[in-house]
């Protein structure tokens, strides 16, 4: 019988699970843990910490933010991989050559991912990076809406075939703000007709690859005074303008981009009701508590299929795979550059 999983998506103190932590991994609201650097050393100690997390609860969801570049919490024991922006350089004047690369670059970050014992890693990212945003930055794939579109599509081609999910962020877009949704929240002042040209496309164009969303603590006035992820215009243009089927989770509520919403428990629901599914509070115990008391009874229906379902590689036997080889070297020679 498969497990179900509740809708609340926490983090962890450190490196290990402490007997709260583990009490707490059996609250059914609970249904995901995300780790962040101070989590990590290596690639075996995150293969044993998510071995433990799933001697407590089995069906756990394990995530983790390894876009690459400067957004990469495991970086020992696995491939350094560049920036999107680095993997999209050479987009223009050669192509055929780069989709490959944002392919192979899609496949080695899954394969890796699911050696190391995670389900997810939170990527790719779809913003359009149009020189505003120094929060996005190099995260991007490229300032053209419609190459970002295609490079990130070859990403999450590469990430399929490791059997690992695609998770695109941050419908509808972040590339246009200056401000940073950890601190503060975003107004980005544009018009629909500017949205829907460009930073949409993405979101657009992949909706049907994409496996999970998560929406960006971000106000677009043009549309909806509320900030996407807690509102039911943007999640019901995603589901319905775009035909997203797939999973969406909320950007951490612990973030200053959500306090607009409320006290922990009322953006929590609020997040719900706008039409997440799964809910990240992170680097607030209290907070986490709160909501998850809130979520009493819930079930996050949609998150099981985001489970890694295929026989785990190991890292080692990944090192006999003559693809990994090339791609490894490949990509560590640009993170190096």
């Amino acid at each position: 019988m498969t497990q179900t999983l509740g809708p609340v998506m926490l983090d962890l103190k450190g490196q290990g699970l402490t007997q709260d932590e583990r009490e707490l991994l059996t609250q059914p609201e609970v249904g995901g843990v995300i780790l962040f650097g101070r989590n990590v050393v290596s690639a075996d100690q995150v293969s044993q910490l998510c071995a433990e997390m799933r001697s407590v609860r089995p069906g756990l969801l394990i995530g983790i933010d390894q876009e690459g570049g400067r957004v990469q919490r495991l970086r020992e024991g696995v491939t350094r991989i560049p920036s999107m922006s680095r993997l999209g350089r050479d987009q223009v004047t050669m192509p055929e050559v780069t989709l490959r690369l944002c392919q192979d670059a899609g496949w080695l970050l899954g394969m890796e991912m699911a050696a190391c014992g995670l389900d997810l890693s939170f990527a790719p990212v779809l913003d359009v990076d149009v020189g505003t945003s120094s929060v996005i930055g190099d995260r991007s794939f490229s300032a053209d809406p419609q190459a970002t579109a295609e490079m990130a599509g070859a990403f999450i081609h590469g990430l399929h075939e490791a059997g690992m999910v695609a998770v695109g962020k941050h419908f509808p877009g972040h590339g246009g703000v200056a401000a940073d949704s950890h601190h503060e929240l975003p107004v980005d002042e544009r018009s629909m007709d500017e949205l829907r040209r460009h930073d949409l496309i993405p979101f657009a164009v992949l909706a049907a690859r994409l496996d999970a969303v998560m929406p960006a603590h971000v106000v677009y006035p043009a549309f909806d005074a509320r900030p996407a992820g807690f509102s039911p215009a943007w999640l019901g243009m995603l589901r319905e303008s775009l035909g997203f089927k797939g999973v969406v989770f909320s950007d951490d509520l612990s973030m200053a981009g959500a306090a607009s919403a409320g006290s922990p428990a009322e953006r929590a629901m609020k997040a719900l009701a706008a039409g997440c599914d799964m809910l990240l509070v992170c680097n607030d115990r209290d907070a986490a508590l709160e909501v998850i008391e809130a979520c009493r009874g819930r079930v996050a229906r949609r998150v099981s299929r985001l489970r890694y379902a295929r026989a785990r590689p190991t890292l080692q036997a990944l090192t006999a795979i003559s693809r990994w080889r090339r791609v490894h070297a490949r990509l560590e020679a640009l993170a190096a550059e």
